[in-house]
């Protein structure tokens, strides 16, 4: 099986993942792929192939280069797909030699360069699109392609010498929960890399600071004929919680390194509304200031409406792993070699969203992020080039290969 029949047959396991959910994972369906994972891993030859109740999957390729301070470093990809869109009867198909231009996905629904411009990077490459009802599931289902299909290819050349290689693949990475339950220790390696970044070139090793916002309104129901004096309408104190947040703080007025504030859902009536946000910033402090600021509005709105109005409940999610890796830059001075030895720029962004890498940095295992190769994620236009997913698994090979004479 080569790296593309391996990806599109991953694509047809339909692994969504959901929100709120208290289970791990948190749909059932993700196990039946993890299940298929598993038995492929053990098929390929991988060593220790082993997967938890909660559907986390790790695996060995041993070394062949006899050397005892080789250190041990892994690759890891989540297998779920974004609930943002289905992720069922995905129908993929290549594109060979694009030619620049609109490609129909299906009758009426056309994927154009006037409005994704990454397409016109890869004029005359071959593209694996959509039928554009589902998303593709390059993120991150090509990421676990190329890592399968590298430790393949350095099974089948053992003139490439490398050290122990660990991988590892995981669900509900799409809503913040991969690494939760993630075993560093059981994983064993000294550091790893995500497979889960986006287009060629990308390396990424500074992320979002993260927050979730839960605000509850408490109004007063009281018929409409009578409300004069009486009536606290929760569903228009949501609108002026809402107006009070900076237009130029929101996720499509900023870029870069600035960060926002992101509404995601009202639920309101009358009588009460829930409101729920995500807070972004790459900087520590702002970060912080920011979730004061949610605050802050919420004493504001108490003062005029009335104390306990409003409420803001404020979570954590995760912070910039950029804190943990500036202390071993080695990590990622091996993956700028690699790349330049393979024939790829390398491009070195924020991530204006997180990864598990950032989890699994916090948790001792230093993580930062590799291009998979796709773009235009979570949604029915998302694509990937073949030749992308290609550079990618020479990256992994050469990072293995090179690993292998870090300490002479």
């Amino acid at each position: 099986m080569d790296l593309v029949e391996r990806f599109i047959n991953y694509t047809k396991f339909d692994t969504q993942s959901a929100e709120d959910q208290p289970t791990v994972p948190s749909t059932q369906k993700q196990l039946v792929f993890a299940k298929y994972l598993k038995k492929e891993l053990e098929s390929e030859g991988l060593q220790d192939v082993e997967m938890d109740d909660k559907g986390y999957i790790y695996a060995t390729l041993p070394s062949n280069c006899g050397k005892k301070d080789v250190p041990t470093i892994g690759f890891i990809s989540h297998y779920d797909t974004s609930p943002d869109a289905s992720g069922a009867n995905i129908k993929a198909r290549i594109v060979k030699h694009y030619d620049g231009g609109d490609i129909t996905l299906s009758p009426g629904i056309v994927s154009s360069p006037t409005k994704f411009p990454e397409l016109k990077n890869h004029v005359g490459e071959d593209l694996i699109v959509t039928d554009g009802t589902t998303l593709l599931g390059a993120d991150d289902k090509a990421g676990i392609a190329e890592i399968v299909q590298a430790m393949v290819w350095l099974r089948e050349h053992p003139e490439v010498k490398h050290g122990d290689i660990r991988v590892a693949f995981n669900p509900d990475e799409e809503i913040g929960m991969g690494a939760h339950h993630f075993n560093v220790e059981k994983f064993g390696c000294q550091w790893a890399y995500t497979m889960d970044g986006g287009d060629v070139g990308e390396l990424e090793y500074e992320n979002f600071n993260a927050a979730g916002a839960k605000v509850h309104i408490k109004g007063v129901s009281v018929h409409t004929g009578y409300a004069k004096g009486k009536m606290v309408n929760a569903s228009r104190l949501a609108c002026e919680f809402q107006s009070m947040i900076p237009e130029t703080d929101l996720p499509e007025t900023t870029e870069g390194y600035q960060g926002f504030y992101h509404l995601l859902s009202i639920n309101s009536r009358c009588e009460e509304a829930d409101m729920s946000y995500i807070i972004r910033d790459h900087d520590r402090k702002r970060f912080d200031d920011r979730k004061c600021f949610m605050q802050s509005i919420a004493r504001q709105m108490n003062e005029k409406y009335g104390e306990g109005t409003v409420t803001v409940e404020l979570r954590d999610q995760y912070f910039n792993m950029k804190e943990k890796i500036d202390a071993q830059m080695h990590v990622i001075d091996l993956v700028l070699k690699a790349m330049q030895k393979v024939g790829v720029t390398p491009k070195v962004q924020p991530i204006r969203g997180g990864t598990d890498g950032a989890q699994l940095s916090f948790k001792g295992l230093p993580c930062p992020n590799i291009f998979a190769g796709g773009v235009n994620f979570h949604g029915p236009f998302e694509f990937v080039s073949i030749q992308s997913m290609q550079k990618a698994m020479q990256v992994v090979i050469k990072i293995c290969e090179m690993t292998a004479g870090y300490n002479d």
